[in-house]
């Protein structure tokens, strides 16, 4: 057995800390020497302050904290990068299907803590960033947009694949001077200012992937009435893209896909793919071709069997969301709680919200049985009080987005509930994305074939 030296054991701690906080830690290292580590202990060590030294058995068991190297990527089939990346929705699709993570932007603290606890970050190949604007620079108008392009070409690693699930932001010219946009090659240096799409654009102007997956709420294409959207598909025919499907439109447009198909809840989403039209493959690509699972989990497939009492709501916030959904149904409005049946094995969440953490409404799990029509005479009855419904814990959410299947808690959850509800919200259904991954990916690899003849 080789010799432990305590600068391995600090690295170690510091890469761990970008995840867990101390206490965390200490709990973790106390499963191997009970009652050594705590917070102070830590703290002390990280600081030079004491002698404690990792044992071989605490530095193999600090390490299961940090995800482990996929097997594939000794020879992965592509690379890609991640934008937006959120907690890792999307690599995670593209991982699947045999692709490695080269660069990684995301701007929030926890969902980077997130990110890192799941998603394997090779030493001296994978770039960790988190605000894409210092690697773009396109908060700064005195940079050229020459300047701008070969910074982009030095921070971020050559890759096949681009992947970003870039906010929503209406576009507009004002502002945007002629003088400014003298001498500018791209269009879409102007037309995109000040949003976080020119932040994409500019990088597949720089670093021209072969193919890329863009994601988005559905309300992309009638946002700023469809201003948004027209400029975003001008801009990626500029770039040099065909992307799938293009004109499609109406309620059978291939390019939003419903979560519903994979998992028990409804989140409609927007994925435009393109490649590289001197590549000549979206002809025959089209996201009609998205293969939905024969079966999905049931509801009560993603429930855990036994609930902390803490989840269940409060009998004043129940008043509240009970009176609150009567007033607005009464009015003819849609607005309320969503409360959902587990033994109705059709049953179809409403979408879950980044706003979760604040009470839960939009799925409020009837777990013991509430009596609506006692509800309507005798609200405060004690025995009906007692089924009053809960939340989902973020550990059920993790399986309603699809990144632990039934029956599973694999996905690193190391923040606390507000924090992971807001993650979960913000995040894609993973396995629509595991599917949309599936059908790009012999074109992704024809992608490859095709560039490597041109060069």
């Amino acid at each position: 057995m080789y010799e432990l030296q305590d600068s391995q054991g600090l690295q170690l701690l510091e890469k761990v800390l970008e995840i867990y906080d101390q206490k965390q830690i200490a709990a973790h290292l106390n499963i191997i020497s009970p009652d050594k580590w705590n917070r102070e202990a830590i703290n002390r060590w990280r600081n030079g302050k004491a002698q404690e030294k990792l044992t071989h058995d605490e530095f193999e068991h600090l390490n299961t904290l940090l995800p482990t190297r996929p097997t594939h990527y000794d020879n992965p089939e592509f690379d890609f990068i991640d934008l937006f990346a959120g907690i890792g929705g999307i690599r995670n699709a593209f991982e699947s299907v045999g692709g490695r993570c080269v660069f990684t932007s995301e701007w929030n603290k926890f969902s980077v803590k997130t990110y890192k606890a799941n998603w394997y970050s090779e030493p001296n190949k994978h770039v960790f960033n988190q605000d894409i604007r210092s690697v773009t620079l396109s908060e700064d108008n005195s940079v050229s947009e020459s300047e701008a392009y070969d910074h982009i070409d030095q921070e971020i690693p050559d890759h096949d694949v681009l992947l970003a699930g870039f906010p929503c932001q209406p576009f507009s010219l004002a502002g945007v001077s002629k003088k400014n946009s003298l001498g500018r090659s791209h269009g879409f240096e102007c037309e995109t200012q000040g949003t976080l799409f020119f932040d994409v654009a500019r990088i597949i102007a720089a670093k021209r992937p072969k193919a890329f997956l863009l994601e988005n709420v559905k309300n992309l294409k009638s946002h700023d009435k469809g201003k948004t959207f027209k400029i975003i598909q001008e801009t990626l025919d500029e770039l040099g893209y065909d992307v799938a499907d293009v004109d499609a439109n109406g309620s059978k447009d291939p390019k939003v896909i419903d979560g519903k198909h994979f998992t028990p809840q409804h989140r409609e989403r927007i994925v435009l793919v393109g490649f590289r039209k001197d590549l000549d493959l979206v002809k025959g690509f089209t996201l009609k071709d998205v293969k939905f699972p024969e079966t999905k989990p049931t509801f009560n497939d993603i429930l855990d069997q036994s609930v902390d009492a803490k989840y269940t709501l409060t009998p004043k916030l129940w008043e509240y969301l009970y009176n609150y959904a009567k007033k607005h149904k009464a009015k003819g409005n849609g607005f309320g709680f969503g409360l959902v049946d587990p033994k109705n094995e059709k049953a179809v969440a409403r979408t879950l919200s980044a706003r979760y953490h604040k009470d839960g409404s939009e799925i409020l799990i009837d777990h013991n049985g509430w009596d609506m029509g006692l509800a309507e005479t005798d609200f405060q009855n004690e025995g009906n009080q007692a089924n009053r419904p809960r939340r989902l814990t973020p550990r059920e959410c993790s399986r309603l987005m699809g990144f632990d299947k039934p029956n599973e808690s694999k996905f690193q959850i190391p923040v606390s509930d507000t924090q992971a509800y807001r993650q979960f919200g913000n995040s894609v259904v993973a396995p629509v994305f595991e599917a949309v991954a599936n059908l790009m990916k012999p074109s992704i690899i024809e992608a490859i074939k095709k560039a490597s003849s041109k060069k």
